[in-house]
């Protein structure tokens, strides 16, 4: 169907209304479906003014703006009269950094961001730097997943600057609205050496346990119970000391428990305890560990007494 010259007239006038023009279900304070709000929530994190319009509140738009830019559904962004995408491709480009270079000059100022590095990380960051190229400086990304990682990298003027430890560090936007309080280590056990990075913005997670590990945190007293998450009869056959069967009275007993009390599951193999332990961390739990290969791993790795089954 090829748009009316005046209905494409229309369409040019209003997508260079305003640098930014969204076309959405509802409004800015109150869309009306998750996508056209996933695109606002975005938008409200790097600019402070832009324009909306409500497609629902206009049949024509509606019909006639998916032949205008050749895009089927809304929401839909256009950025200084250029067709950006929808939702998806908003959300993508804003993990990579590519929407606040497209949006320029518009960007807010963003806010302080404090990090930390640490005097070994940053005379290992600093070593690094020596291979790179001449002006390179440290980038830290991290993704929406929550993974960290550290490159080497040219300056982006887009992206946000801090100066610490004697390292100039740069994140793109929003990695830095992850990063308050993040802290860049570098340690050395005996597994190796590596960079550790802390960051207390990190969603709770259920923390995969070795059985030696969860040895060490129950006999230290850092872990207090290890709730067995099988069945009476498969504990007839092999059970750990100490342990509670984690049925509907245990169950009830835990979630009474204050939400900074470690807490740590076994089953069989590990797949039905970290079942358990998610359920957990949902309910607010801030350390959740599962004990990993279960209570076959505790008997080739640390007690040959216990059966195998």
């Amino acid at each position: 169907m090829t748009l009316e010259p005046q209905l494409r007239q229309k369409f040019d006038q209003m997508v260079n209304a305003d640098s930014v023009v969204l076309f959405m279900k509802g409004t800015r304070s109150f869309p009306q479906c998750g996508f056209s709000a996933s695109v606002v929530n975005i938008l409200n994190t790097l600019i402070p003014k832009y324009t909306t319009v409500n497609v629902l509140a206009d049949a024509e738009v509606r019909s006639s703006l998916k032949e205008y830019s050749d895009w089927p559904t809304f929401p839909q962004l256009f950025i200084k009269g250029e067709f950006v995408g929808g939702a998806d491709i908003v959300r993508q480009m804003y993990e990579t950094g590519e929407l606040e270079k497209k949006l320029g000059e518009l960007v807010a100022p963003a806010k302080p961001v404090q990090l930390t590095v640490t005097p070994r990380a940053a005379a290992e960051l600093s070593a690094a730097l020596k291979d790179g190229t001449p002006g390179d400086v440290i980038h830290l990304t991290i993704t929406a997943s929550w993974e960290h990682q550290l490159d080497l990298g040219a300056k982006e003027a887009s992206h946000v600057t801090i100066e610490t430890g004697g390292i100039t560090l740069q994140l793109d936007r929003p990695s830095a609205a992850r990063a308050n309080g993040t802290v860049v280590d570098f340690v050395e056990d005996a597994t190796g050496a590596g960079f550790k990075i802390e960051n207390p913005n990190r969603p709770p997670a259920v923390r995969e346990i070795g059985a030696k590990e969860l040895k060490a945190l129950l006999d230290s007293g850092k872990v207090k119970e290890l709730y067995d998450v099988r069945t009476p009869k498969e504990r007839d056959t092999a059970k750990l000391p100490n342990t509670k069967l984690l049925d509907d009275t245990q169950m009830a007993a835990i979630e009474k428990l204050p939400k900074e009390t470690p807490l740590a599951f076994h089953c069989h193999h590990g797949g039905r305890s970290r079942g358990a332990a998610e359920h957990f961390v949902k309910l607010g739990f801030k350390t959740v560990y599962n004990l990993a290969g279960g209570i076959d791993a505790w008997s080739k790795d640390v007690d040959p007494s216990v059966p195998r089954y």
